[in-house]
């Protein structure tokens, strides 16, 4: 059994029943010819018997609440049970499509499988066919996933050689030594040990280093500073999942008038959305929301299949703006200023300052701990690259692709936007009971645009 990294087993550990730590994804696609013969192919191809090793691997036993330190793996893959068709119910709208993501988001992987299931869609009245997998967040981060799927695209939509995301002829392994004998486990589990402790011992000069660095850059958002919002609750287990897309041309116009990222209009979307949801709500804070933005470590060239390698920024949202170029400037400021920080981190501060963040989270289900302790963050919104061009898969065009990724106690609400053409795709899950009526978050994010348009085009006759 090849034993579990921290960074992989922290996400079991604090699994639960209400808090599934899976993320996952939905792609529409439109077929090349008849939706059920393209998903007939769907099914056939992720059927096949080629399976990476990453794919194969699950918890070993005994599996318990407290998670494994081990990974064993999985010899034969039950693809009846992993790989899944369904049909909507009539009409086939999206409406049924987002209901069906919902009531599947919120139920946890098996532990005693490998942890990923594949459900291919059918019944959409627009013809189209919809894909919607999850994976534990212990196999893979968001990044990884997505990358990994996009790895099966291809430009050409007369190429008919697309496999599924586990074929490991995506993969480019590199040689490992078998540690088969028992000597050569225990002296792994000893070496598993040693650095386990040097990562202890190197992470607490770790986080009094980057809390150091974090007072020097005045200005940028540190945790635990965060106001008490709805979204920073204990939640239940069931989701509601909602999901839009917008023109990257659009969007870059605005971003380009004011010489700003367009992840920074991205946020502003987020903000001026969340200002008027909870002023809907009547429960808007007069403390601006503060947001966790996960950066990824991995280095350019570094394995897809290398789990999880990221840390977060935290963004000053500035609800409590009611200009939205106001709002705007105090996102790019944030911003700014918190990377400007983590470029001065290593990578062990940039983890521990990720750490320091995320570690009320851990402590999120002890009986009275989220009402009692400032929320380190109120939201998380995360932007995963995706491909500028056109893709398809044997001949099926993708016509979007939208995160579902997790909340949890503290954290009821979680956007995560990805790209595919010039499209960006916002995904959206909540806490069904904590984040009443989450669809009308996207009447609100298309407001937002429009408000920041109509304020450019006072921009430019000023100018």
């Amino acid at each position: 059994m090849a034993l579990m990294p921290v960074t992989e087993s922290m996400f079991l550990i604090a699994e639960s029943r209400e808090h599934p730590m899976h993320v996952g994804g939905l792609q529409l696609f439109v077929p090349p010819g008849d939706p059920h013969e393209f998903a007939e192919l769907i099914h056939k191809k992720f059927t096949s018997e080629n399976v990476h090793e990453l794919f194969r691997k699950r918890p070993g036993r005994p599996v318990n609440v407290m998670g494994s330190l081990a990974w064993s793996r999985e010899p034969e893959i039950d693809f009846e049970y992993h790989v899944r068709r369904v049909v909507l119910p009539a009409p086939g709208r999206i409406r049924e499509l987002f209901q069906f993501i919902s009531l599947n988001h919120g139920t946890p992987l098996d532990r005693y499988r490998p942890m990923w299931e594949l459900q291919i869609i059918e019944g959409l009245a627009d013809g189209r066919i919809a894909v919607y997998t999850k994976v534990h967040h212990s196999l893979v981060d968001g990044v990884s996933a997505l990358k990994l799927m996009l790895n099966t695209f291809t430009t050409d939509p007369d190429d008919r050689n697309g496999v599924a995301t586990w074929d490991p002829s995506l993969f480019h392994d590199k040689k490992r030594p078998e540690a088969s004998s028992t000597l050569a486990k225990i002296t792994g589990g000893l070496s598993f040990g040693r650095k386990l402790a040097g990562d202890v011992v190197d992470f607490v000069p770790a986080v009094t280093r980057l809390s150091v660095r974090a007072l020097r850059h005045e200005g940028a958002q540190l945790p635990l500073r965060a106001p008490r919002t709805m979204f920073n609750v204990p939640i239940g287990g069931a989701r509601r999942f909602a999901a839009e897309s917008w023109s990257i041309s659009r969007m870059s116009a605005v971003a380009k008038t004011y010489d700003v990222k367009l992840n920074d209009i991205v946020l502003a979307m987020c903000a001026g959305a969340l200002r008027s949801y909870l002023i809907d709500q009547e429960a808007l804070p007069d403390a601006p929301l503060v947001a966790m933005v996960p950066v990824s470590l991995r280095k350019p060239g570094e394995d897809k299949e290398s789990g999880n390698s990221v840390s977060a920024i935290l963004c000053n949202l500035g609800t409590d703006e009611a200009d939205p170029l106001a709002r705007l400037q105090r996102i790019t400021d944030s911003s700014s200023r918190g990377k400007e920080m983590m470029r001065e981190f290593n990578t062990l501060e940039s983890l521990a300052f990720g750490a320091v963040a995320l570690l009320p989270l851990l402590f999120a289900p002890v009986p009275g701990f989220v009402a009692n302790t400032p929320p380190p963050f109120n939201v998380i919104i995360s932007n995963v690259p995706g491909r500028k061009e056109d893709l398809y898969w044997n001949g099926g065009k993708l016509d979007g692709i939208y995160p579902a990724s997790i909340v949890a106690d503290g954290m009821a609400l979680n956007i995560t936007v990805a790209s595919n053409g010039d499209s960006l795709n916002f995904g959206l899950i909540g806490c069904r009971r904590s984040v009443p009526h989450l669809q009308r978050i996207l009447t609100h994010l298309e407001n937002a645009l429009e408000e920041l348009e109509k304020a450019t085009s006072s921009h430019v006759m000023l100018l």
